[in-house]
């Protein structure tokens, strides 16, 4: 997912300083210059779902699953996963992932391949 990469580069770039608090240790602040607070990130969130007619399901914490979830796909090891989204236990991490059916299909066939395949003479 590069282009998160490049949009959070073009905020700090070309938005961020807009707002001239270059000392403030906040990544995302107001034009006052305070932090944005989840319950506003909430409600802009839900404004924008809702606009899309998106699933009311989907919630900002659903970012959170997503980014454990890309990350076991992409083979990211367990223990970074787990120190990325502050748990102690694997067993919390594990309950934020929900692989899709292609990467468990493939991740099954590589587990199995070396007994359905015949051996070469």
């Amino acid at each position: 997912m590069d282009w998160a990469v490049e949009a959070v580069a073009d905020y700090v770039d070309n938005v961020r300083p807009m707002f001239g608090f270059d000392d403030h240790p906040a990544l995302w602040i107001t034009e006052r210059g305070g932090r944005i607070k989840p319950v506003e990130i909430n409600a802009r969130f839900v404004a924008y779902r809702d606009a899309l007619k998106l699933p009311k399901a989907l919630v900002p914490h659903s970012i959170r699953h997503s980014y454990v979830t890309h990350l076991t796909e992409d083979g990211v090891d367990r223990r970074f996963i787990q120190s990325q989204v502050g748990h102690e236990c694997d067993s919390s991490t594990a309950i934020y992932t929900h692989v899709s059916d292609d990467y468990m299909n493939t991740a099954l066939l590589k587990a199995l391949s070396p007994v359905l395949t015949p051996p070469t003479t």
